[in-house]
């Protein structure tokens, strides 16, 4: 039936209609937030290209920890800048590196938060390569004990939830079967398992200082061409033990998203991640894009997609906008 009888501006006449009708609703509960911890006491280092975020020792991340709970964000991720960047990035899998440390603190001081941690090497080595370097090349086999040995030590330190980013082929496997021996059987593997190379990542790497010091990572992180590559990727993780799955990054692939949503029963996450935090950041400092309603839109995009969850540095404005809504 066609105009005029039916009229879909019917349904749009009023703010509260709108709402009744609304599909996709964003909810504080989707949120992550993503968070730098670094070495020393009182430190925060304001990272240039992320107005707004910043490296954090770990009193300060603590507290930042403490205001996200209080309002209402379930979750964190932690990323770690070591003292010292070795060839084996040592500092990722010993109990006593900064994320372990962080993990612990805030899980003592607000325990209810669920702290993940990024199981990666890129931040640690010295060459900013996300595994074991051998004749020029990442050596896939070589990195897995080392990928597996950081996330036990998360677990170890009181992890929720642990999620390798590197890329490396059968990680998760690893991971997974080290944990379960340890006794960590309940510890989340949540994967970045359609992790592109992406032009999206350069804020990132400046706050980790993880760029790498040769060649690129072409050559373990997805080509941004390829979609039937990422289910591959999203099937093979689930088969060695995943059980969250992540896109990253999120707004270049909502598409990756969508199908990763409707091919498998699992809960998706997606980051929403440097670069599309700091080229809204950019635009709304000089007045280009309405921050508040660009934000709210580009993360409702992200859950209409079909993401359960969204890492994102917005997530603190974000939960204190929703409040206020409420």
């Amino acid at each position: 039936m066609s105009f005029p009888v039916n009229r879909p501006r019917r349904l749009r006449r009023t703010a509260t209609l709108r709402r009744m009708v609304r599909e996709t609703r964003l909810s504080v509960d989707d949120l992550v937030l993503p968070l730098f911890a670094i070495h020393g006491t009182s430190v925060r280092e304001p990272i240039a290209s992320m107005p707004g975020v910043a490296r954090l020792s770990v009193d300060f991340l603590v507290e930042e920890c403490r205001e996200a709970h209080a309002l209402g964000i379930p979750a964190v991720i932690l990323f770690g800048i070591p003292q010292r960047k070795d060839p084996l990035g040592s500092e990722a899998y010993a109990d006593d590196g900064i994320v372990s440390r962080a993990i612990t603190a805030v899980k003592e001081a607000v325990p209810d938060l669920v702290v993940w941690a990024d199981v990666c090497l890129c931040e640690y080595t010295d060459h900013g390569h996300c595994g074991v370097i051998r004749d020029g090349q990442v050596d896939n086999d070589a990195t897995l004990p080392l990928l597996a040995g950081s996330a036990l030590a998360y677990a170890r330190a009181g992890a929720d939830v642990v999620a390798p980013s590197d890329m490396m082929d059968g990680r998760v496997g690893a991971i997974r079967e080290v944990l379960d021996e340890a006794g960590f059987g309940d510890t989340v593997l949540c994967s970045y398992a359609a992790k592109y190379a992406s032009a999206f990542y350069g804020p990132f790497r400046e706050a980790a200082g993880s760029t790498p010091q040769f060649g690129d990572r072409l050559g373990y992180q997805m080509d941004p061409a390829n979609a039937r590559e990422a289910l591959l990727e999203v099937a093979l993780d689930l088969e060695e033990g995943a059980d969250i799955v992540m896109v990253k990054p999120a707004l270049a692939y909502l598409d990756i998203i969508l199908r990763v949503h409707t091919e498998f029963e699992v809960p998706v996450a997606a980051y929403n991640v440097s670069g599309e935090y700091a080229l809204i950041c950019a635009a709304a400092e000089r007045n280009w894009v309405d921050r508040r309603r660009i934000v709210l839109e580009t993360l409702t995009s992200i859950r209409r997609a079909g993401a359960d969850m969204i890492l994102t540095y917005h997530a603190k404005e974000v939960a204190q906008w929703l409040r206020e809504t409420r």
